[in-house]
Order: C-alpha cells, then sequence, then structure tokens
C-alpha cells in the first residue's frame, strides 16, 4: 500500500497581533521587550493568537478535500502551512510530488512584468523547467484567455485576470497536489466553470485536490470529503454532506438572538394565511419574521434565503431589493419582515434562511440559514431543482404515416 500524499499531524499554528507604533518612543520600548523576553514556546503569549490547533489529516493519491469553515477559522492558514509558504509551530507537514498552488491573487507574479514574462517566472517557481514552460506556452495562454494582455505588466491586470493566469500557470504544471483557495471566485461565471472542469479532471487522473471555498455548490461537486474548522480547531472530517450540513449548524445555534438582533417570532402560511409547512409545486407561501433589536440599527437590510437541506444555496432577495425602506430601529424596537415567494420546486426538503445585513452588506447583525424547514411534494414527473410545471406529447412516426396515407385515400 502506498503512503500518504499528504501528511498533516497535530499541526498548531500561531500568528502575533500586529502592534502599532505613532512614535519612536513607543516603538523602541517594544523592541526592547521582545528582546529581553524569554516567553515559553509552547503557549499563546497574550498579544498572540492560535489561528491553527492540533488539526491532522491524511490525503492519499486521488482524494479530493475540501476545507471549509466561518471566516478566520484557519483555512488559509492550512494551505499556506501545506504549500510550505508558512511553517508550523508545532506538528508536521508531509507533502510528497510536484505541488500547484492558487492561494493569493499574485502570488509569484512580479506587478512590473507583462503576462507573458510572469507565465516564466510563476512557472519556475512552481517547479517548471524553461523548456517545459516553453512547450506548455501556448497552452497556458489559450486556457487563461488573455492573449491580447500577455505583453501588458500585469500591475494592470483585474483581479480577475490575476485570477486567470495564476490558475492558468498552476494548471498546466501538471500537479500531482493541487491546492486552490478562494481565489476563483472573483473570476466570471464562464472562467469558473472552465476551472471547476479541469480540477474535476485532475481528479480523475489521480491528482490529489485540496479546494478552499465558501462556494458550498462547488465543494460539493469537486470532492469527496470535508474538513471543517471552527476557530482553528478541527470539528469535523468526513462526509462532504455531512459537512456542509455541519458548517450551517454554527449560524443555527443562536437559532432566535445575536448580540443585534433578538427573533421573536417566525410564521410560514399559505396564500390564504394558514400555517403550513407542506407545499405542492407552484404555491405560494409566505414568511413573516418579527423581531427586535437589541442595539441601534441603521439602514439594514433583511434577507431571504432559500437552500437545499444540504446548504445548497438556491435563491435569495432582501426587502431593500423590493422596497426603499430599510431596517432602521432603535433598541427596544421591534419590525415584521414578510416575504412572498411561489416555490416553483421539485419535491424534497428545503429551508428558508433570514438575515439581516449591515447597510453596506459588510457583516451580519444576525444570521439563520435555517429558520425554517418546508417539504416540497413531488410526482416524480421530473428531476431537478426547479419544477416548471411539464406536460410533454409524442407524435410516432408510425403515426404521420398513416394520417398521411388516410388524406391521399379521403382525396
Amino acid at each position: 500500500m502506498s503512503a500518504p500524499v499528504i501528511q498533516f499531524h497535530n499541526v498548531s499554528k500561531k500568528f502575533r497581533r500586529v502592534e502599532r507604533h505613532d512614535s519612536l518612543r513607543d516603538l523602541i520600548p517594544s523592541i526592547m521587550r521582545r528582546l529581553v523576553s524569554r516567553p515559553a514556546a509552547v503557549e499563546a503569549k497574550p498579544k498572540e493568537f492560535w489561528a491553527l490547533r492540533d488539526v491532522s489529516f491524511t490525503l492519499d493519491r486521488g482524494d479530493s478535500m475540501a476545507i471549509i469553515g466561518p471566516n478566520g477559522s484557519g483555512k488559509s492558514t492550512t494551505l499556506k502551512l501545506l504549500s510550505r509558504i508558512l511553517r508550523p509551530d508545532r506538528g508536521a507537514v508531509r507533502v510528497d510530488g510536484r505541488v500547484g498552488a492558487l492561494i493569493e491573487l499574485g502570488a509569484g507574479f512580479h506587478p512590473d512584468l507583462t503576462g507573458r514574462e510572469n507565465i516564466y517566472l510563476n512557472g519556475a517557481i512552481l517547479g517548471m523547467k524553461r523548456a517545459e514552460i516553453e512547450r506548455k506556452f501556448d497552452a497556458i495562454v489559450e486556457f487563461s484567455e488573455l492573449q491580447d494582455f500577455l505583453d501588458m505588466p500585469v500591475k494592470r491586470y483585474s483581479s480577475g485576470m490575476y485570477a486567470r493566469l495564476g490558475f492558468s500557470v498552476a494548471a498546466h504544471t501538471e500537479p500531482e497536489v493541487l491546492m486552490v483557495d478562494e481565489v476563483l471566485s472573483v473570476g466570471d461565471y464562464h472562467f469558473q466553470e472552465k476551472c471547476f472542469t479541469k480540477m474535476k479532471g485532475f481528479s480523475r487522473n489521480g491528482t490529489t485536490l485540496v479546494f478552499v471555498s465558501h462556494n458550498l455548490a462547488a465543494v460539493s461537486t469537486l470532492c469527496k470529503t470535508a474538513l471543517v474548522l471552527k476557530q482553528g480547531e478541527p470539528v469535523y472530517q468526513g462526509d462532504v454532506r455531512t459537512a456542509v450540513a455541519m458548517y450551517y449548524s454554527f449560524y443555527d445555534a443562536n437559532n432566535r438572538s445575536s448580540r443585534d438582533v433578538e427573533i421573536t417570532e417566525i410564521r410560514l402560511t399559505d396564500i390564504h394565511g394558514c400555517l403550513c409547512e407542506v407545499f405542492d409545486p407552484g404555491d405560494t407561501a409566505l414568511l413573516s419574521v418579527s423581531f427586535t433589536a437589541l442595539t441601534d440599527i441603521s439602514r439594514a437590510h433583511a434577507c431571504l434565503y432559500i437552500q437545499t437541506r444540504d446548504g445548497l444555496p438556491l435563491f435569495d432577495t432582501a426587502t431593500s431589493r423590493h422596497t426603499d425602506a430599510r431596517v432602521t430601529l432603535r433598541a427596544g424596537q421591534s419590525a415584521t419582515a414578510v416575504f412572498r415567494v411561489q416555490l416553483n420546486l421539485r419535491g424534497d426538503v428545503f429551508r428558508f434562511g433570514f438575515s439581516i445585513s449591515s447597510e453596506f452588506d459588510e457583516y451580519f447583525l444576525y444570521c439563520n440559514m435555517g429558520v425554517k424547514q418546508f417539504v416540497m411534494t413531488g410526482d416524480r414527473k421530473a428531476n431537478g431543482f426547479v419544477h416548471f410545471d411539464p406536460s410533454a406529447s409524442l407524435i410516432l412516426r408510425n403515426d404521420e404515416l398513416s394520417a398521411a396515407t388516410a388524406v391521399e385515400r379521403v382525396s
């Protein structure tokens, strides 16, 4: 039996919170404290924090694993440890084989060099010989679709163009291990689909894939297993569907309240106002969420989500997309958001999510992706997530011939 391609054993990594010094008077004592103090290496100092703590996993050739979790849970840190950008404070990391990594936009690029020159630079950094780069150069450019911008300095590239060039080079290293972070999210839909197709091909051909993304639909499509991190610690590793459900459970934990908002009532009814949790395709549902502000809220958005029970996002909207009104409340005041939706969904179990986001969508004042679960009936006449009320007929060739013969006889 061959040895694992990736071994990540009891790994921990800590970082120092950045100190800002506004004067030389503050900077000099800080430097002196660092020089004379000898803190224990095993525990984080007051101004340090553990980005990862005791994380372990192994991957064999051809395995595909996602790393998911809320922001700040240590996903990107894990990839940087795997790609040797960072070194662990505890534990051991071992990766065998050629690595292709797309972790940060612009990593391995020089901004003043052209796209053409950066293909050679980045390829060399990823372990390609010059002859190999020259042999694959046309294929890299064709995949990136940047032929018209090849001789432009990359500092003038958009973030999407950076992603195109970076992934194209990484994909043509013929990696035995491919690591991809959230950077593909900046690309357009066409290029994302192209990258996902390429990554599926890698997995079929035995490449080990480690994929970090908040796009759980892509995670479920590309990966067989997932590692769930929360605040730097592993909480689950296994089947990707279970992992996705656990990811959403983080937001379900405080089902009724957050620091800013308390949910006081949730009602799901049919078009007649009767409480209902089972609908036929095409039925109209009304979801009403009443809430009280625990702090002052200004010009926030009340948002509705519809997802599969595995967490695949299907639809979202917000009150601010349908009315000029925003959620503006003083502490203690209440409001009700009412959403009316036509449920053109196939037979299955789905769930409504609800959030209140800040004025510029920078953060959630409240978020729960599972405030209400509902059931759609189905007659198995169609498949897919969306129900289009289909009908069908079939005209056989023999019937057409018989009809034509009958017409000839009448004439």
